[in-house]
């Protein structure tokens, strides 16, 4: 009876050894695609966010020693994108307002853009991230 025991179990019991190797083998490669992934996006945020920065930055110091009501305005909302960007969490990526307040930055970034009357063509691809006028 022991002999036919094992023929008869051996089925269930291979089966158990390979779902535990296979379930092993997918923890493994989920972290790895998941890190690689996590890395992507993020340097695709930040690409995006520094662009936003920098254009923000270099409008503000165009516009700042202008005394014209309406550049007033624009400077107030060039303040308002900056002040956005730096309180952006990029160390926390548990943050679990991220693409709620990447929204709101590009929707401020959008009405900047409105004001100061630039079309602009955001593109990030795999070769390079480019901001063009």
């Amino acid at each position: 009876a022991d002999l036919f025991d094992g023929i008869v179990m051996a089925e269930q019991r291979f089966h158990g050894e390979g779902y535990q190797e296979g379930y092993a083998e997918g923890i493994h490669a989920g972290m790895a695609e998941g890190r690689r992934c996590g890395a992507s996006q993020g340097a695709r945020i930040g690409s995006e966010i520094g662009c936003y920065l920098g254009f923000a930055l270099t409008w503000h110091g165009l516009l700042q020693n202008s005394t014209d009501e309406k550049n007033s305005k624009k400077i107030r909302a060039l303040d308002s994108l900056i002040g956005m960007i730096q309180k952006f969490p990029y160390e926390d990526s548990t943050y679990d307002k991220l693409q709620e307040d990447l929204e709101k930055i590009r929707g401020k970034f959008k009405q900047v853009r409105s004001m100061l009357n630039i079309q602009s063509d955001f593109r990030i691809g795999t070769e390079r991230s480019s901001l063009t006028f």
